[in-house]
C-alpha cells in the first residue's frame, strides 16, 4: 500500500574494530558522545565500484557458492526466489509512457507493473549470476529495454515515492547485468538516459512527507548515481539521506526532541509530536513512523540499510557513524515489539500495528555479523523470517544476498 502525500509535489571502507564501535555506541547511548558530522555527506568515491548498488561482486560470489553447494539458508532462499513470479522467463513487460500513481495506489496506472517489472529485472539478474544461464540475463535486459523505450514521466501525488521504489530496483539489476554479463546490452545507454532524465529529477530534491518517502527516494538516487557514475548527484543524495536518517530515528543523544529536516519547519514541540504520529515520549530506537505502523517504518529502515550498504561497497563506512547506530537501534526497538513484547502505555497509546516486513537481513548482517555488535531481538526476528522474500515494492531476496554474508 502506498503512502499518502502530505506535502507539495516538487518537480575503501575505513577500519573500525567491533570493540571500538560498541564502546562508542555505549557512550552515545549514555549521552556522553556525539557522532561527528551527523549530517555531513560522505563524498562520492574517486572511482565507483561495480557492481555496487546494495550488493557487491564478493557478496554475489559468496551467495552463488553457497547455493551451488546446497547450503542453507541460501539454497532455500534461492529456491524461493526461483519459484516466484519474478523469475518467470515467460514474463511480459508492461511499460507505459506515463505511470500515474495516486494516494494509496488510486489511481494505479502502471504503478504495480513498474515496480514489479523492476523487481523482476533484479531477480533475473541474480538468477543469471548464480546459474550463468543466459536466458535470465536476456530477460532482465528485455524488461529494462522495454521500459527505457517507453517511459517518460510519473504523475499524481504518489509520483515521488513510486519513482523512488522502482528506481531502487532498476540500478541493482542494471549493475549486475552491465558489469557481469558476458553478452551484449545494446541499449544500456538508453536505460541510463531513462534513469538520468525520468527518475533522478523526480527524486533528487527529496520530500517533506513521512520520512520513509525521502529515505526510499534517496536510496534510488544513490543507486542511480552509482550506475551513472554521477558524483554530484551522489553527494547531493547522500547529504539529504544523512539529514533525513538523523530526523527519522531518535537517539537519546539528540536531546529532548528528535532532530528535524530544516525545510519542514517543525519548529515547535507540538509540530514535532504531531509529525511523530502523536508520540510525545521519545526513546532511543523510536522512529518517526513507529506509531503509524511497522510496515511503513520497515520501508524507512530498509532504505537506511540499503544506502549504508551501498556506501560501504563504495569505500566508505556509514555503519561507523550515527547512521549505523540509528539503524542498530531502530532494528532492535522495532524487532522487540514485532516479536510480541508487551507495549507500554506511553508508546503509541499502548498498542502498535505490527508487520515490519523482510527488512532486517542487510542491517543485521552488517552490524552483528561483520562488526560483532549484539543484536538479540533483531537476530531472533531475522532467523524467524528466513528466507526473507520480497515486499513487492523495493525489497527482494535479502537472505540470499546478505544472510550471514561476510563480504
Amino acid at each position: 500500500m502506498l503512502d499518502k502525500d502530505i506535502s507539495a509535489r516538487r518537480r575503501r571502507k575505513s577500519p573500525r574494530s567491533a570493540l571500538a564501535l560498541t564502546a562508542a555506541a555505549a557512550l552515545l547511548a549514555a549521552g556522553l558522545l556525539s557522532w561527528p558530522g551527523t549530517q555531513r555527506a560522505q563524498a562520492a568515491p574517486a572511482a565507483f565500484t561495480h557492481p555496487g548498488v546494495t550488493v557487491s561482486r564478493a557478496q554475489l560470489d559468496f551467495a552463488r557458492s553457497k547455493v551451488l553447494a546446497g547450503a542453507q539458508p541460501w539454497k532455500g532462499a534461492y529456491d524461493q526466489m526461483m519459484a516466484s513470479k519474478y523469475a518467470s522467463l515467460s514474463r511480459t513487460p508492461k511499460p507505459r509512457a506515463v505511470v500515474e500513481c495516486g494516494s494509496y495506489s488510486n489511481p494505479n496506472y502502471g504503478c504495480t507493473d513498474e515496480r514489479e517489472d523492476a523487481i523482476a529485472a533484479y531477480t533475473d539478474a541474480l538468477a543469471w549470476y548464480i546459474t550463468r544461464d543466459e536466458r535470465y540475463a536476456k530477460k532482465a535486459i528485455e524488461l529494462m529495454d522495454a521500459w527505457s523505450a517507453v517511459l517518460r514521466d510519473h504523475t499524481n501525488s504518489n509520483a515521488p515515492l513510486q519513482t523512488g521504489w522502482a528506481g531502487s530496483s532498476w540500478p541493482k539489476a542494471a549493475e549486475i547485468i552491465k558489469y557481469t554479463y558476458t553478452g551484449t546490452w545494446a541499449d544500456s545507454g538508453r536505460f541510463a538516459a531513462m534513469l538520468r532524465d525520468v527518475y533522478l529529477p523526480e527524486i533528487i530534491n527529496g520530500s517533506n512527507s513521512n520520512g520513509n518517502w525521502e529515505l526510499s527516494m534517496m536510496e534510488a538516487a544513490v543507486g542511480i548515481s552509482v550506475f551513472l557514475e554521477d558524483r554530484t548527484a551522489y553527494d547531493t543524495a547522500m547529504a539529504r539521506f544523512r539529514t533525513r536518517t538523523a530526523a527519522y530515528v531518535y537517539l537519546a543523544s539528540d536531546g529532548d526532541l528528535p532532530k528535524t529536516v530544516p525545510s519542514q519547519n517543525l519548529n515547535t514541540r507540538d509540530k514535532i509530536v504531531s509529525y511523530w504520529q502523536g508520540q510525545s515520549t521519545f526513546v532511543t530506537g523510536l522512529t518517526q513512523e513507529t506509531c503509524r505502523d511497522f510496515t511503513h517504518t520497515g520501508y524507512g529502515i530498509s532504505a537506511v540499510s540499503h544506502v549504508a550498504e551501498t556506501s560501504r561497497i563504495q569505500g566508505q563506512d556509514l555503519y561507523g557513524t550515527d547512521v549505523g547506530e540509528r539503524l542498530r537501534q531502530a532494528l532492535g526497538f522495532q524487532s522487540k515489539y514485532e516479536l510480541g513484547a508487551a507495549v507500554p502505555s506511553w508508546l503509541c497509546g499502548g498498542s502498535v500495528k505490527r508487520g515490519l516486513g523482510p527488512v532486517t537481513e542487510v542491517g543485521y548482517n552488517a552490524l552483528h555479523n561483520r562488526l560483532g555488535i549484539a543484536m538479540t531481538n533483531t537476530g531472533t526476528l531475522t532467523a524467524q523470517n528466513r528466507p526473507a522474500g520480497s515486499d513487492n515494492l523495493f525489497v527482494a531476496w535479502e537472505t540470499l544476498t546478505h544472510g550471514d554474508n561476510p563480504n
